[in-house]
């Protein structure tokens, strides 16, 4: 079976699947979502999973990304050492199934002491510089679980550096001092921009996370902005890692829509204008001119 005749590009994360089956023209005809990301699944249990996708999806080859190529995933596919670009992802596929089903690796960035890897995100990064919707030198701010700061020079990644500010205001929801206050959403507004600017600041961040519970109980802030503020902070505390070892360039969020709503308001209070891109829509950029390589 041949690529061209249609595939299923595989977005597969850490908590989340995504799952979507390309025709011959490229168009998405079909598509799934559900939560059975990598911690979801059995050790052996991946090649019933993939079976499962099939049943759904149709009887095609398989392009998968993310962490299914990961040490917690299905098999490990090796990093490939920055730079790197889509025709270096391509010769670096992970084959589970030779012909049929390609695990796409992740890249790796190192700099003296330093070390920092990607799983997922590159895809989505390249796949929109091979589609013509970012430049080929530019600085792409990938929030998530674990945001991402990713150089982009002559269309290939270059550097790129981690951040775990979703992972961390998961954390403070779900198991802090604080989980009664950030159960509410966090939106741009005053709450959000105020703790932008108190993170852009770069002053003992742990600290003023502990005042989002102070400043409610002495009546300095309104409970229902604690989330807003919290995240604000985090978040205002993150650009300024992105912005300060990442270089000058274009600036583009990528992402989901809410989250790089968010990102692109920090932006925004930090003096950078920045354009928003849907990940999903990279993904599949990505997933498409990948399969033309494997040709």
């Amino acid at each position: 079976m041949r690529w061209a005749e249609g595939f299923i590009a595989v977005d597969w994360g850490t908590t989340n699947r995504r799952a979507y089956r390309v025709d011959t023209d490229g168009a998405v005809v079909d598509r799934l979502e559900d939560d059975q990301g990598v911690l979801s699944v059995a050790a052996d249990g991946f090649p019933a999973a993939v079976d499962a996708i099939r049943v759904r999806l149709g009887d095609l080859p398989l392009l998968m990304a993310g962490m299914v190529g990961s040490n917690r995933g299905w098999m490990e596919a090796p990093y490939v050492p920055c730079p790197a670009g889509l025709p270096e992802l391509a010769a670096s596929l992970k084959w589970a199934e030779p012909g049929r089903v390609a695990i796409v690796p992740g890249l790796c960035f190192g700099d003296g002491d330093s070390a920092d890897v990607v799983r997922g995100e590159e895809v989505q990064i390249l796949g929109a510089f091979a589609e013509g919707l970012i430049p080929p030198d530019a600085l792409v701010c990938h929030p998530g679980t674990h945001n991402k700061w990713i150089r982009v020079r002559d269309g290939r990644i270059v550097a790129f550096r981690t951040v775990m500010t979703g992972e961390l205001f998961n954390l403070l929801r779900e198991h802090s001092i604080l989980s009664d206050l950030l159960a509410g959403e966090a939106v741009p507004g005053p709450a959000f921009e105020a703790g932008v600017r108190r993170g852009l600041e770069g002053a003992a961040l742990t600290a003023d996370l502990f005042s989002v519970r102070a400043r409610v109980l002495l009546g300095k802030a309104r409970r229902e902005d604690a989330a807003s503020y919290a995240s604000g902070l985090l978040i205002g505390a993150d650009v300024r890692t992105g912005l300060a070892t990442m270089g000058d360039a274009e600036l583009i969020v990528m992402g989901r829509p809410d989250l790089t709503n968010l990102f692109a308001a920090a932006l925004a209070v930090a003096g950078r204008e920045a354009r928003e891109l849907d990940g999903d829509d990279a993904f599949l950029c990505g997933a498409r001119h990948l399969s033309e390589l494997i040709q």
